[in-house]
């Protein structure tokens, strides 16, 4: 088995190695909230700290009554026994791949480490694109045929993975398409895995009127969720699963006692805080998304002016352009070249299981809001975050690059190794 670090992880520690040795890197590529952790939450991690027991593998009974709640409340009475409580919802995925088993069906593009942990259990991923527009969710209709023709040639496909709204491309996928592909994993048996890490960063979800799987399918729905998200709490690793039966709930706690045992009791506590939803955190929520919106948007609007086509994005804090046009041979090639010429770090599209012909990368805007705690809360509390001058000086920055780079497509082109070079 080849395992290698994760795309995400690599890009990371490649940029801050970069910035470490003096190069000036807009870091783009990692999808890291990129902001201060709130006080309430500070507090409760201390006075937990003398919490150093195992505890329960399903996690403490306060966390799982708090997320019971925090789904209630969002219109899924939820029991808390069929609640599981992982190091982040990372491993709950990796531990869901293993309890249910047999190959998943994956939309294409998607974040990076799906199809890396369906390799790691020995299943094959089965990609198939999302529809225009609603990354995230695998296209009906090819799921179908998809699924058919693998079983045809004997593979077990049991389960189909959503992310609402979607990591890379910021979209959400509509109440249509997700009613379909309900339908169709109905119709196949599949399993449905809903990934809503982002549904709380959803950026107008009044008017999206966002629907889960589990509104219309609870009984073969597993959610998994977290705070590293929507708390910016990504470095304390916890997060939440709601199973929709007591089987699958079994199996994914047997594996669970032998690769986690149990998440880190003091951080359950102040997550079972979290989750009651008290009214600082809902606040702070509040403020996340309008920033997140207010930054990503504006990055979108870089893209779209420099020629780049990009959806409008609706969740998170993520773009997924398609640099038409350029003479390029690979998405990583057009990577390398962002990060070496213009010190833009993004993700290449080949990495989400993307054509690597086709250029398109993924962009993060969560690491814009500053370099200290002081300039992330500024930031936050900022009614003009964009006129901000750290902020401000990225986009500019950004702007450069995209200028440089497509002003290639005046003059003819050739190709050299990891970057363009006049054509002989």
């Amino acid at each position: 088995m080849n395992v290698t670090l994760s795309a995400t992880l690599a890009a990371n520690e490649e940029i801050e190695r970069r910035r470490r040795a003096g190069e000036r890197v807009l870091h783009l590529a990692f999808g890291e909230a990129g902001l201060p952790v709130h006080p309430a939450l500070r507090e409760r991690l201390i006075a937990a700290s003398e919490r150093n027991g195992y505890g329960p593998v399903a996690g403490a009974s306060e966390l799982r009554e708090a997320a019971s709640g925090y789904w209630h409340r969002r219109g899924l009475p939820t029991d808390p026994e069929l609640v599981v409580c992982g190091p982040g919802s990372k491993a709950l995925l990796y531990g869901l791949l293993l309890a249910i088993g047999g190959d998943i069906v994956l939309p294409m593009p998607s974040w990076v480490s799906y199809a890396a942990q369906a390799d790691l259990v020995g299943a094959r991923p089965l990609l198939v694109p999302a529809p225009p527009g609603e990354g995230g969710v695998p296209d009906p209709e090819r799921v179908v045929s998809a699924v058919l023709r693998a079983r045809s040639e004997g593979r077990q496909v049991r389960s189909l993975l959503v992310t609402l709204p979607d990591n890379p491309s910021g979209t959400l996928a509509t109440a249509n398409t997700i009613g379909r592909i309900v339908e169709v994993a109905r119709e196949l048996d599949l399993t449905i895995i809903s990934d809503e890490i982002y549904r709380d960063l959803v950026h107008d979800p009044v008017a999206t009127g966002f629907v889960s799987p589990a509104d219309l399918a609870p009984e073969r729905t597993v959610i998994t969720s977290g705070l590293s998200k929507s708390l910016a709490l990504g470095g304390w690793r916890i997060g939440v699963a709601r199973l929709p039966s007591v089987g699958l709930r079994d199996r994914l706690l047997a594996v669970a006692s032998e690769i986690w045992s149990s998440p880190a009791a003091p951080v359950q506590q102040a997550a079972a805080y979290a989750y009651t939803e008290p009214a600082e955190l809902v606040a702070r929520i509040d403020q996340s998304r309008r920033l997140h919106g207010t930054v990503v948007r504006a990055v979108h609007e870089r893209f779209v002016l420099a020629g780049a086509r990009v959806d409008a994005p609706r969740g998170g804090f993520y773009l997924y352009p398609h640099f038409d046009g350029l003479d390029f041979a690979t998405s990583a090639d057009l990577a390398a070249h962002l990060l070496d010429e213009y010190g833009v770090g993004v993700l290449a599209g080949h990495v989400f299981g993307d054509d690597p012909g086709a250029l398109r990368a993924r962009v993060a805007t969560s690491l814009l809001y500053g370099e200290t705690t002081e300039q992330r809360t500024v930031t936050l509390n900022a009614p003009d975050p964009l006129g901000l001058p750290w902020i401000s000086a990225s986009l500019d920055h950004l702007s450069e690059a995209l200028a440089g780079l497509y002003a290639m497509r005046r003059a003819p082109l050739g190709y050299g190794p990891g970057r363009l070079v006049p054509a002989s």
